[in-house]
């Protein structure tokens, strides 16, 4: 079997639908196992859903590995595959490939740029509020002294806390749950931050339009002005040579 670049790409490309279904199938298996707490046949039908979904991003990160060449530098590249893998949450992502593999038109690389971020913040703001609210509720109902009952009261509390509001009506007292709320408050950080660093750039943009004496050069266009200076250079020297052996 070849292996290489080449090789993974095609997996890749033949792969790609399948597991964007996956995911699909993943977060709907796992959303209503939480949000209904299923029980008895239909606990484990969701829980098959999730287990083959599992398998499948297993032995697709597993071909990719054997595929690559060399393996090293392929693995210590693909980590965020790795963590697919490892935390199931995470294959919801994935969605958001098939989002932002949309074309945007003629636009500036500036702003195709800018909209993919957009929609990946959006997205991934969307996906991490609710799967934490998920994963939340999994684990407060029930508890002793919990106060996150139903999906309602979970949701409520991931805005309120990715928006680091704080109300404190509702909190998680479990141990697990704790740790997803420290997950989902250094999301909203994060969150935060692709958002602003969006509007700036919007703005910058927007500012400098038409004021193109204004803008610095780049390494790049000084470097190539200077190979072109030399080439111009070179040209005059070989014309003043060549005007000095047709006088003689």
């Amino acid at each position: 079997m070849p292996r290489g670049p080449e090789a993974v790409r095609k997996w890749e490309e033949i792969t790609y639908w399948p597991l964007i279904i996956a995911s699909l199938l993943w977060l709907i298996a796992y959303s209503w196992k939480s949000i209904t707490d299923a029980q008895g046949e239909l606990a484990v039908v969701l829980w098959t859903i999730i287990g083959l979904t599992y398998v499948v991003f297993v032995v697709d990160y597993v071909v990719r590995l054997f595929l690559a060449k060399p393996r090293g530098v392929w693995f210590r590249g693909h980590l965020l595959d790795l963590a697919i893998v490892a935390i199931p949450m995470l294959r919801a992502l994935r969605l958001l490939r098939a989002i932002t593999s949309m074309t945007f038109g003629r636009h500036s690389a500036g702003t195709v740029l800018r909209s993919r971020i957009a929609i990946y913040g959006a997205g991934a703001s969307l996906l991490v509020i609710y799967l934490c609210a998920l994963a939340v509720l999994d684990v407060e109902r029930g508890a002793p002294g919990a106060n996150i009952e139903n999906f309602g009261d979970a949701i409520w509390w991931a805005f309120v806390t990715v928006a680091t509001v704080g109300y404190g009506d509702y909190y998680p007292v479990t141990a697990l749950g704790r740790i997803w709320a420290v997950g989902l408050m250094a999301g909203g950080i994060a969150i935060v931050g692709t958002v602003t660093a969006t509007v700036s750039s919007y703005v910058i943009e927007k500012a400098a339009a038409g004021r193109d004496d204004d803008e610095p050069a780049t390494r790049g266009q000084v470097r190539g002005l200077a190979q072109e200076m030399t080439e111009l250079s070179g040209y005059l020297k070989a014309a003043k040579s060549g005007e000095g052996t047709d006088a003689k």
